[in-house]
């Protein structure tokens, strides 16, 4: 991911992008969600890793990242003799994507105070230096 808002601004961005941009995922993790979100039906991380090419720890590690992020639901599966399996399938699309809307806004909302800031604190810096002169 680009370093400053010009690259950002600058760049080819896809809606994936959002991901790694608001949520700081990675490439694996898009992968992940990619996959999720393709099925008709949940999957187990066994499922998840194979189709990801990646180890089992790889895998749980990247579909942990999108709980945590909100952009996965994980759900327990109980068998009937006892004992359980979670699934994960991607979060509803609307909930998400109006969590993303409020931290835009609030991103906006806080640059805007830096940039309050930044005028009031140095509006007067050129006049300053030159009467030093």
């Amino acid at each position: 991911m680009p370093d400053s808002m010009y690259d950002q601004l600058t760049q080819d961005l896809t809606c994936e992008s959002l991901l790694e941009c608001f949520h700081g995922l990675k490439a694996l993790d898009r992968s992940v969600f990619g996959v999720l979100a393709r099925r008709d039906e949940p999957l187990t991380v066994d499922e998840v890793a194979d189709a990801v090419d990646r180890e089992r720890s790889t895998a749980y590690r990247s579909v942990q990242r999108l709980c945590d992020a909100g952009l996965v639901d994980k759900t327990q599966v109980n068998y009937p003799d006892g004992g359980y399996y979670h699934v994960f399938e991607p979060a509803e699309t609307d909930a998400v994507a109006d969590r993303m809307q409020r931290m835009l806004n609030d991103w906006y909302a806080e640059m805007g105070r830096l940039i309050g800031e930044y005028r009031e604190k140095y509006e007067d810096a050129p006049a300053t230096v030159a009467a030093e002169r």
